[in-house]
């Protein structure tokens, strides 16, 4: 009998978005799933969504707001699958992303081996995200891939869907760490990583990524509980990499990843920056004030590296929202194009 899959969506204030992604689920066409939804107390309509779909193998549990990390918990006490597929509630699976990846499960016959796919980036049109292959996109070992992540680009990562996990790798990682504000999967797959016998790639699964811009999870801004939740996740991050790997190479990926975060927390968290200094120096290293780029250099001449750093984020943000705005409205107009030609394709026949 092939293995029973649990499918589990966090959910918060997605009510825009969850539908798509439970039907994503739904459509997968390995046969035996189950899909678990935790709404972790949704200010929005996401429950009121989310149970339209309750059926047989569809769980709508509702919990007082917690945070995704204590969502994924709850998702995970409450499953019985032998893997575990996870699923943000605005993302959304290729119909043959699971079916795929069990295939490979299957002729690795290895049940610590964990299972990776492509993933592309989307805002509301999922026909037009972009797969760009990375170093990650392959078959590595978990120390590998750890040093691989930080080594070529300092954002390089695999989103949280792309992974197929056995519930035997899922129970020697252990629970998702709930003071973990953001990037706390970074850090939860760091652990599943280091309990594995490495990473399977399986190119032709997809999972689709939608962005989200500052409203995303993992983003950071200036709150002060955030970059300390994102300080103690890269700590715990790092240790995982260095268990493993503590050669010169590792540590100089280490040092490059404190250096890309230096930004987070600089100039605001000046006792932060002197703790990633000093761990900078005894990895080999020292860090450097972060730079704003040249177009930003004219005005942190004039007016200081606070307020330039304030008007960096106040763009991306806007920019991030501009470009959202247009493809949604591309999106309707695609949508509504459809319509209409599906109505005169009727009306001619």
């Amino acid at each position: 009998m092939k293995p029973l899959v649990s499918i589990l969506i966090p959910a918060y204030n997605a009510e825009r978005w969850i539908g798509q992604t439970i039907l994503s689920a739904l459509a997968q066409t390995w046969p035996r799933k189950e899909i678990i939804v935790i709404d972790d107390g949704s200010r929005d309509q996401t429950l009121q969504v989310a149970r339209q779909f309750a059926s047989e193998d569809v769980f709508i549990v509702a919990q007082e707001n917690q945070g995704a990390a204590a969502a994924r918990n709850k998702a995970l006490q409450l499953c019985q699958g032998e893997y575990i597929q996870w699923l943000d509630a605005d993302d959304l699976l290729s119909p043959d992303k699971i079916a795929k990846q069990a295939a490979a499960a299957r002729e690795c016959q290895d049940k610590r081996k964990l299972l990776s796919s492509g993933w592309g980036y989307f805002m509301y049109r999922p026909a037009k995200a972009k797969f760009i292959p990375t170093p990650l996109w392959c078959d590595l070992t978990p120390a590998e891939w750890l040093v691989r992540r930080w080594e070529h680009n300092p954002i390089l990562h695999m989103q949280t869907a792309t992974w197929l996990v056995s519930r035997e790798l899922t129970d020697a990682a252990g629970a998702w760490d709930p003071r973990l504000l953001n990037n706390d999967d970074g850090e939860y797959f760091c652990r599943v990583l280091r309990a594995s016998t490495g990473v399977r790639f399986v190119g032709d699964a997809k999972v689709f990524y939608r962005q989200a811009g500052s409203d995303r999870l993992s983003y950071v801004g200036r709150s002060n509980r955030k970059m300390e939740a994102h300080l103690l996740g890269l700590q715990l991050q790092m240790n995982v990499l260095r268990s493993l790997d503590d050669s010169k190479r590792a540590r100089a990926a280490c040092l490059k990843r404190l250096q890309a975060c230096l930004i987070c927390f600089y100039p605001e968290r000046s006792d932060i920056v002197e703790q990633l200094q000093q761990q900078a120096y005894s990895l080999g290293g020292r860090l450097k004030i972060p730079r704003l780029g040249i177009k930003y250099s004219w005005v942190e001449w004039l007016v200081g590296y606070r307020i330039a750093r304030q008007l960096q984020l106040t763009y991306n943000k806007r920019k991030w929202a501009f470009l959202r705005s247009c493809d949604r409205l591309l999106f309707y107009i695609e949508r509504r194009y459809e319509s209409c030609k599906s109505f005169l394709i009727k009306a001619r026949s």
